[in-house]
């Protein structure tokens, strides 16, 4: 197979991130609409991701957030995006770049999209998990380690019912929803 010099892995990776872009711009400018709600993954080690070394310490690799009912001062640019949140009870601002997402979900409708790390497919063309899209069965989880979950203090009604929503997801999911690969449309030889 003749390799990609256009790189048309990472022009459609670019272009999903503009999704995620424009879906977070319009709830910053008019809320969420509906039901609508977001778990976004990022990685927390990513050029430009500003959180607090707590924040960082607790999640070195990635960390979850839900955007549905107690969050505050969304702001979005072309390159990333802030948000206020509660963690345990403590106000942290955040600054994502739209490059560190991994991962952006809305289990209102079972939408989700999957990315890799820029540079992380460039050495192997073969990479059948280079960007995923599609419906996804199992939403990622919130920012909290399982083990600590049960142990701690539930910060407010709106993350219990957040936390119900996306077990009830788990629960019932759509056996035909799926990931779908970008690799899955390319020419094999």
């Amino acid at each position: 197979m003749s390799k990609d010099l256009i790189r048309y892995d990472l022009q459609v990776q670019d272009a999903l991130r503009g999704v995620v872009r424009k879906v977070l711009a319009d709830a910053a400018r008019d809320g969420l609409p509906g039901d609508h709600h977001f778990y976004i993954t990022f990685r927390t080690h990513a050029p430009g991701v500003t959180l607090s070394n707590r924040l960082r310490e607790q999640y070195p690799e990635e960390m979850t957030i839900i955007l549905q009912y107690q969050f505050w001062d969304l702001k979005v640019d072309e390159v990333g995006f802030e948000v206020g949140l509660h963690f345990k009870n403590v106000p942290e601002r955040l600054v994502v770049p739209f490059e560190a997402i991994a991962g952006f979900y809305d289990p209102s409708v079972q939408f989700g999209l999957k990315f890799e790390a820029q540079g992380e497919g460039d050495e192997d063309e073969s990479d059948d998990e280079a960007i995923e899209f599609g419906p996804v069965a199992n939403p990622p989880r919130p920012a909290v380690p399982a083990e600590k979950r049960s142990a701690e203090p539930k910060v407010a009604p709106a993350a219990e019912k957040a936390e119900a929503s996306a077990e009830a997801d788990d629960k019932g999911g759509d056996d035909s929803a799926k990931i779908v690969s970008i690799d899955a449309f390319r020419k094999k030889t």
